[in-house]
């Protein structure tokens, strides 16, 4: 009986010891990655830690590590085998997302190249193209339509990419989608148009001129 007791709390001492190390490399994978420090993080994942675990906030590895501009580590996770290129944040925001926004078009190239999806599935999603056109480079827009990217995608709200353009992006990238075909006519579920999107940011000569190309 002793002897079974003894082995009893032997288990729960080691599985003990096992959970505080295994929280211990999930708190220093992320803090890695913050720091950009791709040794600690190829230490990890060599010894089991998953590419695609996610921060106590819902964010995936790769994606945090494009948004912090931690690229070393990025190039780090994008050759892991077991890494899950299209793998969504709590907040359906994916790799290729946030690399669209931030206008990262080197690394745009290299997720596609690895298998990203250039648009999300399902009728009224936020695709990578509604991102690009947010953010402040036109070559990101120019690189997602020239991959297939929807040009009139539609968020869950309606909202096209041209219309977060016309409040958010450059005015090259609105010139872009329209040479592209975007319908300067479309609405979202509030009624707005690319031109109501452009007048809402101040931005009165780019309204007038979506409202002549409506017409």
């Amino acid at each position: 009986m002793l002897r079974i007791l003894f082995k009893f709390v032997l288990y729960l001492a080691l599985a003990a010891g096992f959970s505080a190390a295994r929280a211990g490399a999930y708190e220093d994978f992320f803090k890695a990655i913050t720091f950009d420090d791709d040794r600690t993080v190829s230490g990890l994942l060599e010894r089991g830690f998953d590419p695609n675990a996610r921060d106590d906030k819902g964010q995936t590895p790769l994606y945090l590590s494009l948004r912090e501009g931690s690229f070393k580590i990025a190039a780090v996770l994008l050759a892991h085998p077991q890494l899950r290129i299209d793998l969504s944040n709590s907040a359906g925001e994916t790799a290729l997302m946030i690399s669209a926004l931030k206008g990262q078009t080197a690394w745009l190239q290299k997720l596609i190249a690895r298998g990203a999806t250039v648009d999300s599935p399902g009728p009224k999603v936020w695709t990578a193209l509604h991102y690009a056109a947010s953010g402040p480079e036109v070559s990101a827009v120019q690189l997602l339509l020239a991959r297939g990217a929807q040009v009139d995608a539609r968020s869950p709200n309606g909202s096209t990419p041209l219309m977060m353009a016309a409040r958010y992006g450059p005015e090259d990238a609105v010139q872009l989608m329209l040479k592209q075909g975007a319908d300067v006519g479309l609405r979202n579920d509030l009624g707005l148009s690319a031109a109501d999107f452009a007048r809402q940011a101040g931005r009165e000569a780019l309204a007038e001129s979506l409202l002549r190309a409506a017409r």
